[in-house]
C-alpha cells in the first residue's frame, strides 16, 4: 500500500514537472515571439495555476475514490449484511443467466430489464459514463483489473454491472427506504410512509375551468421551491386567476419519492411527471419554464406531447454538440465536469460526476445532516435569510443524484440534438431561452448552440447573472417576462 502510493506521488511529481516546463516554454513562445500583452500573460499564468492544482487535486481524488470503496463496502456489509456493488470496475459485458438481461460491449443487444412490477427499463438509457470514468489510478492498473475480468468471464461470473441490475430488478432481497448513509427525516422520507406513488407537487392558481397550464421543472440538485419561493409571488393576479401553474419535485429530489431500486433514468424521470401531473390534473395543453437539467426533461416532453406545448422556455440549456468521432455521454460529462479546481461550481460539478465515493461522502456529511447545516444557517445570519436554496440542495439520496447525473445529462448527450430537430420540425409553439452571461457552470455558447439547431427560438443573454442569478434575485422582472411570453404565445 505505502510503495504504491508512493510511486503515485513521484508519477504525481514527474508529470506535474513536464506540465510545468511545457506551460513555461508556451509562455515564453507566446510573449517572446508572438509578443503578446501582459493581461495574456496573465491569463497564460493563471491557466497554469489552474491546471497545475487540478492536476494534483483530481490526482489525490482518484486515489482517494478507490480507497472509499474499500471503505463504504466494507461498512455497508457490516451495517445492511450485505455486499453491496459499485460502478468502480464494472465493463458493460456478460449474461445473466436467468436470461431477462443482455448487455454487450458492442451496444447491439438492447433487451428490456424489469426495475419494478410497473417500470421497465431499456438498457440504451444507462450511461456508459456510470462505468467508464477515466483515472490516473485506474489506468495504471488497467491490466491488473482486465486480468480479473477475464478470470471472471472463465468461470461464468457476471460482471459488477450485470449484479448491480439485478438488485435492481429485485433479484435480492427488499431493502429500507433509506440506506445508512442517507436521511431519514421527516421531510426527506414522508414519501416512504405515502400510498403514493407519484411526485410531490405544488400548484397555485386557477381551481376550475382551467384552459391554461404552467409547467415548472428545476434543475440538478434543486426543488420546486426554485420556482415557489421565487416566481409563484410575483405573478400578477390576472395570471393566476387564469392559469393553473404546476412545480414538481423531481424523482429523488425534495419531498418527492427516492426509491433505492430505481436508475433515474430519462424515462423515469418523464414517466413521473406525467403520472404526477399530466394525468391526475387532465392536462391537454400547457407551457413548460424548465432550468438547466430540466430543460433536457422539457424537450422530452415537448417531443413526446407535440400539439399539446403551447410555449417551451429554457434557462441554461445544456447542449453543446458533439464533435465527430466523440462519444457524446463521455464529451458531454467532460464539459459538465471539467475536472478543474477553479471555477468552484465546475469543482463541485467533478466531483459529484467522476467520482461514485468521493460524491458519497459528500452526501452523507451535507445531505443526511441537512438540519444540522439549515440551523447552523439560521444561526450564523439569525435567520435573516431564507434557506430554500440549501434546503432544495441538500434534499436527495446520493443514489437520486449519481444516476440522473449521468443517465439524463450525460447519457441524453446524443438524443438532445434529435429533439432539437423534432422541436424545429414538429412543434408549433414559440421558443425562448434566457442565459446568464456570467454562468461558470453552462456556458453561454450552450444557448448559441440552440439558436443554431432552432433558428426561431428567441435567445436572451443576461448580463451579471450567473447559472442562480438567472432567476434568483430578478424574479419580478422574469415573472413579468414569463406572463408576456404566455399572453402571446402561439395556439397549436
Amino acid at each position: 500500500m505505502f510503495t504504491s502510493f508512493t510511486i503515485l506521488i513521484i508519477l504525481i511529481y514527474k508529470l506535474m514537472w513536464v506540465v510545468v516546463m511545457g506551460e513555461m516554454f508556451s509562455i515564453i513562445f507566446n510573449v517572446g515571439v508572438m509578443k503578446k500583452t501582459s493581461r495574456s500573460v496573465l491569463g497564460f499564468i493563471g491557466k497554469l495555476i489552474n491546471d497545475l492544482l487540478s492536476f494534483v487535486v483530481f490526482s489525490v481524488l482518484d486515489f482517494l475514490d478507490v480507497l472509499l470503496c474499500y471503505v463504504y463496502k466494507i461498512v455497508d456489509f457490516f451495517v445492511e449484511n450485505e455486499w453491496k456493488s459499485c460502478y468502480c470496475s464494472a465493463p458493460k459485458q456478460a449474461v445473466i443467466n436467468r436470461g431477462n438481461i443482455l448487455v454487450s460491449e458492442n451496444g447491439e443487444a438492447k433487451k428490456i430489464v424489469c426495475l419494478t412490477s410497473s417500470t421497465k427499463l431499456q438498457l440504451d438509457e444507462v450511461s456508459d459514463t456510470l462505468y467508464t470514468r477515466p483515472s490516473r489510478v485506474v489506468e495504471m492498473s488497467k491490466i491488473t483489473v482486465k486480468r480479473r475480468n477475464v478470470a471472471g468471464q472463465r468461470t461464468g461470473q457476471p460482471s459488477v454491472m450485470v449484479k448491480m441490475l439485478r438488485e435492481k430488478t429485485g433479484g435480492h432481497k427488499s431493502h429500507p427506504a433509506t440506506r445508512w448513509s442517507d436521511c431519514d427525516c421527516d421531510t426527506c422520507n414522508a414519501w416512504s410512509r405515502s400510498c403514493k406513488d407519484t411526485l410531490f407537487v405544488h400548484m397555485e392558481g386557477r381551481k376550475d375551468n382551467v384552459s391554461e397550464n404552467v409547467l415548472f421543472i428545476h434543475g440538478f440538485i434543486s426543488s420546486s421551491a426554485f420556482w415557489t419561493e421565487t416566481l409563484f409571488p410575483n405573478f400578477s393576479r390576472s395570471v393566476k386567476s387564469k392559469y393553473r401553474l404546476f412545480a414538481v419535485d423531481l424523482l429523488g429530489f425534495g419531498k418527492s419519492p427516492k426509491p433505492r431500486e430505481s436508475l433515474y433514468t430519462m424515462k423515469e424521470h418523464v414517466d413521473m411527471i406525467e403520472r404526477s401531473v399530466l394525468e391526475p390534473y387532465k392536462v391537454e395543453s400547457f407551457h413548460i419554464v424548465a432550468h438547466s437539467l430540466g430543460c433536457i426533461l422539457a424537450l422530452a416532453l415537448a417531443v413526446k406531447y407535440p400539439k399539446s406545448v403551447k410555449s417551451l422556455t429554457l434557462l441554461a440549456p445544456p447542449y453543446f454538440p458533439t464533435p465527430k468521432g466523440e462519444d457524446a455521454a463521455q464529451y458531454m460529462m467532460r464539459k459538465v465536469a471539467p475536472r478543474q479546481v477553479w471555477p468552484l461550481i465546475a469543482f463541485g460539478a467533478s466531483m459529484a460526476c467522476w467520482y461514485e465515493h468521493v460524491s458519497r461522502t459528500i452526501c452523507l456529511l451535507i445531505c443526511k445532516h441537512h438540519r444540522t447545516w439549515e440551523f447552523l444557517t439560521k444561526l450564523i445570519t439569525r435567520d435573516r435569510i431564507r434557506t430554500y436554496l440549501v434546503d432544495g440542495f441538500c434534499c436527495h439520496t446520493h443514489n437520486a443524484a449519481w444516476h440522473t447525473l449521468h443517465n439524463v445529462i450525460s447519457g441524453t448527450a446524443a438524443k438532445i440534438e434529435g429533439y432539437l430537430d423534432m422541436v424545429q420540425k414538429r412543434l408549433n409553439c414559440n421558443v425562448h431561452v434566457f442565459h446568464g452571461q456570467d454562468d461558470e457552470l453552462i456556458p453561454v455558447e450552450c444557448s448559441d448552440n440552440v439558436k443554431t439547431k432552432v433558428p426561431r427560438a428567441n435567445v436572451r443573454i443576461v448580463e451579471n447573472k450567473d447559472h442562480i442569478t438567472i432567476v434568483v434575485g430578478r424574479q419580478k422582472d422574469f415573472a413579468r417576462e414569463l406572463e408576456q411570453i404566455w399572453k402571446t404565445s402561439k395556439t397549436n
